[in-house]
C-alpha cells in the first residue's frame, strides 16, 4: 500500500484536513477504526469493498462515509487507487445542507448530496486527470463551489475543542452546562454539524487516544483508568466494539487505521 498526501487550498483549510490517494498494487485488506472525520472517496481505478453486518458492500465511483462507532474491514482489489477527502471535525457541514448525523454508520453514493449531473462531470474530469496532483486540484476546485456556509457555529466548535483538549474524558452534562445553551438544542446542533452525539464523539476521541498512545509496558488496568474508565469490563466492552478485538489481541494484530 502506498499513500500520497496532498493539502487543500487555503480557502478549504478551515474545513478539510487533507487529501489522500491510497494505492494498492497487489490488493489488500485493511482494518479501519472509527474516527471523527467524515470522508469522501472517489474511486480512481480498481474495486474497493467493505464488510458491514456480515454483508460485503462495493463502494460506488464516489461516496461519502459518516462517523461510526465500530471497526470496518476494507478490501482493495489489485491495482486500486482511491482519492479520499478527510474533513475536519464539523467541516463537512459547511459544504452540505444535509444533517451530518444522517450519515452515521453509513457509506452512501455522493449523488445523495450532490446533483447527479454535476457529480458525473467531476468524476469524468478526475478520471481524465494526467496525475494525482491534477486530480486533487480538480476535486479541490469542485469542493470550493459547494461551500454554503463559511461561518462556523462557534458554540459547537468550542465544544469540539473542549472534548479534544480533554482527550474525550469529559462529562457531557458538565460540558453542556458550561455553554450558553440548554442540553437538547446543544445535542441537536452538535449532531447536525459533527455527525454524531457529543457522547459518541467523545468516546471516539478517547479510544483513539488510548490506541495512538499505547505502550506495551502499560497494563490494562492503568490504560482503562487513564482513559476515564473505573470499570475494566466496561472498557473492554467499548474497546471490543471499537476495534473488533479485545485489547491484548488488537495490539498484537498488526496494522490498523
Amino acid at each position: 500500500m502506498k499513500i500520497n498526501n496532498f493539502s487543500p487550498s487555503p480557502s478549504l483549510k478551515p474545513y478539510i484536513k487533507g487529501y489522500m490517494v491510497i494505492e494498492s498494487k497487489e490488493g489488500m485488506n485493511t482494518t479501519t477504526l472509527p474516527d471523527t472525520s467524515i470522508v469522501i472517496a472517489f474511486r480512481l481505478r480498481g474495486k474497493v469493498s467493505f464488510t458491514h453486518n456480515n454483508t460485503v458492500n462495493t463502494i460506488t465511483s464516489s461516496s461519502i462515509s459518516g462517523l461510526r462507532k465500530g471497526v470496518r474491514q476494507f478490501n482493495y482489489s489489485a491495482d486500486t487507487a482511491t482519492l479520499l477527502v478527510k474533513f475536519k471535525e464539523g467541516g463537512a457541514s459547511a459544504l452540505f445542507k444535509d444533517p451530518m448525523h444522517e450519515l452515521f454508520s453509513h457509506t452512501v453514493s455522493l449523488d445523495n448530496l450532490v446533483r447527479n449531473s454535476v457529480l458525473r462531470e467531476i468524476e469524468e474530469r478526475i478520471a481524465e486527470a494526467d496525475d494525482y496532483y491534477q486530480a486533487v486540484l480538480i476535486l479541490d476546485g469542485f469542493l470550493m463551489t459547494l461551500v454554503k456556509n463559511n461561518e462556523k457555529d462557534s458554540l459547537i466548535h468550542e465544544a469540539i475543542k473542549r472534548i479534544q483538549f480533554t482527550k474525550g474524558n469529559i462529562r457531557i452534562n458538565e460540558l453542556a452546562g458550561s455553554l450558553p445553551i440548554s442540553r437538547d438544542p446543544f445535542e441537536k446542533r452538535f449532531r447536525k454539524i459533527t455527525g454524531t452525539s457529543p457522547k459518541q464523539f467523545a468516546s471516539i476521541i478517547r479510544l483513539r487516544d488510548v490506541i495512538d498512545n499505547h505502550k506495551e509496558s502499560t497494563n490494562l488496568t492503568t490504560i482503562a483508568f487513564d482513559a476515564g474508565y473505573y470499570d475494566q469490563s466496561h472498557f473492554i466492552k467499548d474497546f471490543r466494539l471499537f476495534t473488533g478485538k479485545a485489547p491484548k489481541d488488537f495490539f498484537t494484530s498488526g496494522q490498523w487505521w
